[in-house]
């Protein structure tokens, strides 16, 4: 019995003794491979997927890794860094579909615009003060200013002498049309002040030809016709017409042409809500004596009262916090809306958001008008539409001329 056990060991002993190879880090070439990152990153992913093929195809070694050797895991590294790369290079929501931010301005420009000429006039209808009115728009607009730079939304641009020269008839006229059409909204229907403001591209065509010297196409003339003949019947059969409603909005019409004209000569590397901010506090300090000296002395004795009477203080005040606010976010907007489209884009625009505030306005207070006041004002509407269609392509033209 002993001699078969003994004979069995000598046997067992008698074989090959198998021994299993060191796994050492060295003898597989990632001696010096970290992990290149955890799972978010895609690391360990490209870990698995890259290193599988290198422990399967690359035979063992127990001597030193060569540098040539070694380089076999690099692509790993590589896909790991170009992983990392791509997910910074994302391109977000906003750059990736730029017509829907446009088409954004776009209804926020008309939404802003269509909710502040209703609140304007529903004021005008309980605190016909239009001088203070347009007042409180400006200050409402520069308070926002104030704060947006307070915030650094934007930075405040630093401001010079000169500039200040450049920007000073600009804020005057600024003033003037703001005050003017505002002056225009009290005493007349929302609709017809928009119609009679729909020939303010004939006042543009008139300075730039007569003031300026610069030559104005026969078909820009032209297309100014139905412009005028529309706002002319538009006029005769509007149940609301009263003459300082009509004067108002042709002075208007006057002031925003001349603040075009300054514009040009006023052209700054300041963007754009930076100058529109500087132009706000410069003319609400022009808007407060007139405001102070012609509606003052009222507004002391019954306007205020007569106001709150009629609505509450609470009312009376977020009222004219809101068109304030509506009225400096719109005209910001439209700028800002300028900036992302083609001139003949923002022109057609513009258009039509003059199209929707007359409809509104008609649709929300009820505003009756004669058929040759709906047919005139469809004629100017037209007509501006033209125009503006001519006019920005001209623009366009030279725009790619002085590209190319």
């Amino acid at each position: 019995m002993e001699s078969r056990v003994l004979s069995r060991a000598t046997a067992i002993a008698a074989l090959p003794r198998l021994s299993r190879p060191r796994r050492e880090a060295a003898s597989l070439g990632i001696a010096a491979v970290k992990p290149v990152g955890a799972v978010k990153d895609g690391g360990n992913l490209i870990w698995g997927r890259q290193l599988r093929p290198v422990l399967l195809l690359e035979p063992v070694q127990t001597g030193p890794v060569s540098r040539k050797e070694s380089t076999a895991v690099q692509p790993c590294r590589a896909a790991a860094e170009g992983s990392d790369s791509a997910g910074e290079a994302k391109v977000g929501f906003l750059q990736k579909y730029p017509a829907l931010v446009t088409g954004f301005f776009f209804f926020m420009w008309y939404f802003l615009n269509v909710i502040f000429n209703i609140l304007n006039k529903k004021i005008y209808n309980y605190f016909p003060y239009p001088y203070f009115v347009s007042v409180i728009h400006l200050l409402v607009g520069v308070i926002y200013c104030l704060v947006s730079w307070a915030v650094g939304l934007p930075k405040r641009a630093p401001i010079d002498g000169n500039l200040l020269k450049l920007l000073i008839p600009v804020a005057l006229c600024h003033a003037l049309g703001h005050v003017t059409s505002n002056v225009s909204f009290a005493a007349v229907a929302v609709s017809f002040t928009h119609t009679i403001k729909a020939l303010e591209p004939f006042f543009n065509a008139s300075a730039s030809q007569f003031i300026l010297g610069q030559p104005i196409p026969i078909t820009l003339w032209l297309s100014l016709a139905p412009v005028v003949l529309g706002v002319a019947m538009a006029s005769l059969t509007e149940l609301s017409f009263n003459w300082t409603g009509f004067i108002s909005a042709m002075i208007s019409n006057i002031s925003f042409t001349y603040r075009s004209i300054y514009s040009k000569k006023a052209m700054t590397d300041m963007d754009s809500t930076n100058v529109y901010a500087y132009i706000t506090i410069i003319a609400l300090f022009v808007c407060i004596p007139p405001a102070l000296i012609i509606e003052g002395p009222q507004l002391i004795k019954y306007g205020f009262n007569d106001a709150i009477a009629k609505v509450g203080l609470t009312k009376f005040i977020t009222d004219l916090f809101w068109v304030g606010m509506f009225y400096h976010l719109y005209n910001q907007l439209a700028t800002n809306t300028l900036e992302r489209v083609a001139p003949l884009t923002h022109a057609v625009g513009n258009v039509l958001k003059r199209v929707f505030v007359i409809g509104f306005s008609i649709i929300i207070f009820g505003n009756k008008i004669s058929t040759q006041t709906a047919i005139g004002t469809s004629i100017a509407i037209a007509g501006v539409a033209i125009y503006s269609f001519i006019k920005g392509k001209m623009e366009e033209e030279k725009r790619q001329k002085k590209a190319a």
